[in-house]
């Protein structure tokens, strides 16, 4: 029976591979087999043992099975491991494991689920990426009302708030890439790191090895790789999934009733909303990655004292790296495909934008008139008190701002009605937001090729 929701809810199978039981047992086999390879390339190891040693190393051979029966009786897995390469191997068991330690292994092999990790991340992202390009660029020219405090400030784009997350996205890939150097990495200088275990040329050996798997070569370590790598991987998880709520977050609010202006796709021939409300149209899939975003970003804490081990080494970090490295990964990946499926299906009503705009009856278009007074020789203060009293006089009587403008000495003195009319216009007060959507296209199309 499915106990975690991992296993029945969330989540892609490619990830699942990496981080399942199998996934974990079928990269150490592969750390085991590097080791004797790296041997063999130094010499201390002939070719036919290597060969025996590389056929035995895969999980149809040395079953996770036959590892778990080991395990059973030694309580000591990578043990287990070593004991069942070398019943397999027969004569050429003797090199198995051979000046290693377990987390020599062990960290190795999770060095090799999180550079596999990284790469199902990145072709996450960079789809995300495109498709938020695809939006920024369709709705570059879309105007619509701009809040803050939660309330109408002035006239913005949808192309721009859409080109604030694809530069945002676009950080978070530029982070990955500087990252995964630094956290794609193995060891094997043994028990407490000085190597003496691998005899003369034991940095050679551990750089054979690492190169070997596609990890990077650490200088200095104990008998871990330092987690301060860790915590960088976790908290770009942590980041990239705090981006994607942002994103969905705006969303589910540009959807409610009250606003209505963009949403989630809602397929009326099949999708329900509400067991009991017919008419619900919610934002599910907004809400769903929104609440894994969270549980993305409380791995956090326990990535941070997971960094806190006694001396060389303690056992503490190990039961909750299970969980936080392989959750949070796969938790993470499951949050991009999900914002990007919401962005790719989005629905966006420029009419209804244009409608809220207008129901604030000419109010969030002050700020030009401000500053185009200033233009003909108010000053700056003086401009901002003529215009905010009479914004309150319009808010106050229930009319437009405009008209109130049109009976103000200081306004009517200085404008046509003609001008203020240019002024009023929603079109008119989008600055540079498509130069900036632009370039912001441009940016992440060039980051993703």
């Amino acid at each position: 029976m499915a106990f975690c929701p991992l296993d029945y809810r969330y989540g892609c199978e490619n990830f699942k591979e990496i981080w399942s039981e199998l996934g974990r047992h079928e990269r150490q086999l592969e750390v085991e087999r590097a080791l004797v390879w790296a041997h063999m390339q130094m010499g201390r190891v002939s070719e036919q043992d290597y060969s025996k040693i590389a056929e035995i190393s895969v999980p149809s051979v040395v079953t996770k099975e036959r590892v778990s029966e080991i395990e059973a009786e030694t309580r000591h897995d990578i043990m287990a491991l070593t004991k069942a390469m070398a019943e397999a191997a027969g004569e050429a068991g003797w090199c198995v494991h051979l000046g290693a330690t377990s987390n020599d292994i062990v960290d190795t092999a999770v060095g090799i689920q999180l550079r596999d990790s990284i790469i199902l991340l990145r072709e996450q992202l960079c789809h995300l990426i495109d498709v938020t390009a695809n939006l920024s660029e369709r709705e570059r020219d879309t105007v619509m009302l701009g809040r803050t405090h939660g309330q109408a400030a002035v006239p913005i784009t949808f192309g721009l708030k859409a080109a604030v997350w694809l530069d945002e996205m676009r950080r978070q890939l530029v982070r990955l890439d500087e990252a995964t150097p630094r956290i794609a990495v193995g060891k094997f200088l043994g028990a407490v790191g000085t190597g003496a275990a691998q005899g003369e040329g034991a940095r050679e050996l551990q750089r054979l090895i690492l190169t070997h798997l596609g990890l990077q070569v650490p200088l200095a370590t104990t008998q871990v790789v330092g987690r301060d790598r860790y915590v960088e991987y976790v908290s770009w998880l942590a980041n990239v999934a705090c981006t994607c709520e942002k994103v969905l977050q705006e969303i589910r609010n540009l959807q409610r009733s009250e606003i209505a202006e963009a949403g989630e796709g809602f397929d009326v021939k099949k999708q329900v909303g509400s067991s009991t409300m017919a008419h619900k149209k919610n934002p599910i899939k907004s809400e769903n990655a929104s609440g894994l975003a969270r549980i993305v970003r409380s791995f956090i804490i326990p990535t941070y004292e997971n960094a806190l081990l006694w001396h060389e080494r303690d056992l503490a970090n190990s039961s909750s790296e299970r969980f936080t490295l392989s959750h949070g990964s796969a938790l993470c990946e499951d949050v991009i495909a999900k914002t990007a499926d919401v962005l790719t299906n989005l629905w966006v009503d420029g009419e209804r934008m244009l409608a809220n705009i207008s129901s604030q009856k000419g109010l969030v278009m002050a700020e030009k008139v401000m500053i185009e007074l200033v233009g003909h020789g108010i000053g700056r203060d003086e401009a901002h008190e003529i215009l905010r009293a009479a914004s309150f006089e319009a808010i106050a009587n229930g009319e437009e701002l405009i008209d109130v403008c049109a009976r103000t000495p200081a306004v009517a003195a200085a404008f046509s009605i003609e001008e203020l009319e240019e002024m009023f216009d929603p079109a008119n007060h989008i600055g540079v937001s498509g130069e900036i959507v632009d370039e912001a296209v441009a940016l992440a199309r060039s980051a993703i090729q």
